[in-house]
């Protein structure tokens, strides 16, 4: 039970920082895909819900991966047979930020991407090249080693927002975001 209760606390700690950011409209963050179309967050994709995954260090890179598999299989993977038109129909964007000094590697991550990516995925990874303060502002991002994620409604305001690696308890408050 012990456990439980540190739990609890920690996670209630990592949300206390992003109560700011509810309800406040996503900053615009134009951004391209692996093939160089251009994205512009959160114009493009308004109309539904979205989930985005901010990461701006190679440090948050580790914690970042342990949200593919369980967002993909959640979000993205469409469900056939008996189960089809079951699934969510979300948005979902992984988005490495490349800002100062680190813009320039930008062209080399994308060429390591399409080397090493699956391209079943490439629709849903977009790189951000700029600068960071606007976002680091309206975002409250305050730790560069972990990745950030926000819940857009259709409208593109920030629903929910949570950081770190992944735990189940962080996937159920996201879908819970979605489905209100």
């Amino acid at each position: 039970m012990k456990k439980y209760g540190i739990l609890i606390v920690w996670l209630a700690t990592c949300q206390i920082g992003f109560t700011q950011v509810i309800g406040k409209q996503f900053p615009e963050m134009k951004t391209e895909t692996i093939d160089d179309k251009k994205v512009v967050l959160p114009q493009d994709s308004k109309g539904k819900y979205t989930l985005l995954g901010l990461a701006y260090s190679k440090k948050s890179e580790a914690e970042l991966n342990t949200w593919f598999n369980p967002v993909f299989s959640k979000f993205v993977h469409k469900v056939s047979g008996m189960m089809e038109g079951l699934g969510y129909d979300v948005n979902v964007y992984f988005v490495p930020m490349f800002t100062g000094v680190n813009a320039a590697a930008a062209g080399t991550a994308k060429r390591k991407a399409l080397k090493n990516v699956d391209p079943q995925l490439f629709p849903y990874i977009l790189f951000y090249k700029g600068e960071l303060k606007t976002y680091k502002e309206a975002l409250d991002f305050e730790r560069r080693d972990i990745p950030y994620f926000f819940v857009l409604d259709p409208q593109g305001k920030i629903v929910h927002a949570t950081s770190g690696a992944y735990i189940d308890a962080k996937m159920d408050a996201i879908e819970e975001a979605i489905q209100d």
